[in-house]
């Protein structure tokens, strides 16, 4: 029942979709008052007035009316169309290098949309980007992430010790993936790292692959443009603790999130405040 409908909705233009969205956003933030306590504070976390953060409650509207057109639409409507580039240049000399390349890609703006135009660009040269996927909990939206993650020049790896191999060796042979950096991992996949003020349970599967395979790590974020058009903006990741070999783990996780800070307070507009970022960790099961 839900494909279907995400079916449906895909076929309907893009643009209609995101102004639908935009009043959503809005919807909610009028019904929520959790979700806008949770927006509010991590805003103040940031130091960033209402003024700068109030575009983020009509993206985060169309962020979500945009997910039927980007999962569901036929394989042969290409993305790269639509999509600007900016500092792909890095990207291309990384692959061509053969050093595999790391997308830290957090949410901002459409990372969903950004990596299939990656995928798109670069897999008739360069093969699959391969992600890891975890399958969502609720049964009703499994169908319709699966369809997702099937597209072309997308390869998907479980969240499990074999998909974290499966990343290394398509590193280490020059291949390329996309990381979510500010995702709350899972009890134990992570460490306490600053954030905007605040210490948050920070990912360390980043860190990790970069000392293992030397990757070139790309600071990434797809930026939602008017009339359905998209920008994606690549940059090399300039922190001295990932090229530190003595650094440690909580370093390179604090580099990170500097990183990621960096790129929220350029694009303020675009970021999911709504996202608790300073959750407990999860128990994994």
């Amino acid at each position: 029942m839900m494909l279907t409908l995400f079916r449906l909705l895909s076929r309907i233009p893009l643009t209609w979709m995101q102004a639908l969205g935009g009043a959503v956003g809005w919807l909610v933030w009028a019904l929520s008052p959790s979700y806008r306590r949770q927006f509010l504070a991590n805003a103040q976390a940031a130091g960033l007035p209402w003024a700068e953060v109030r575009p983020a409650v009509t993206a985060a509207g169309c962020m979500v009316a945009e997910l039927p057109w980007v999962w569901m639409r036929p394989h042969s409507t290409q993305i790269l169309g639509r999509m600007a580039w900016d500092g792909a240049e890095h990207m291309e000399a990384g692959l061509k290098a053969g050093k595999g390349v790391i997308v830290l890609s957090p949410h901002i703006g459409c990372w969903e949309i950004g990596a299939q135009a990656l995928a798109e660009r670069f897999g008739p040269s360069f093969g699959p980007m391969v992600a890891l996927y975890r399958p969502p909990r609720k049964d009703w939206l499994k169908p319709v992430v699966l369809m997702s993650r099937q597209r072309p020049f997308l390869e998907a790896a479980p969240t499990s010790l074999a998909g974290v191999r499966t990343l290394i060796r398509a590193l280490r042979a020059g291949g390329y993936t996309a990381i979510l950096p500010d995702q709350v991992p899972p009890q134990g996949q992570g460490v306490w790292a600053p954030f905007f003020g605040r210490d948050v349970y920070t990912m360390t599967l980043l860190p990790k692959l970069a000392q293992q395979t030397g990757a070139l790590i790309l600071l990434t974020w797809c930026e939602r443009l008017p009339r359905g058009q998209f920008c994606l903006h690549m940059a090399p990741l300039d922190e001295p603790s990932f090229q530190d070999p003595a650094a440690t783990l909580e370093q390179m996780a604090a580099g990170m999130n500097r990183a990621v800070e960096r790129m929220v307070l350029h694009a303020p507009g675009q970021y999911l405040w709504g996202y608790a970022r300073a959750k407990q960790p999860r128990e994994e099961r």
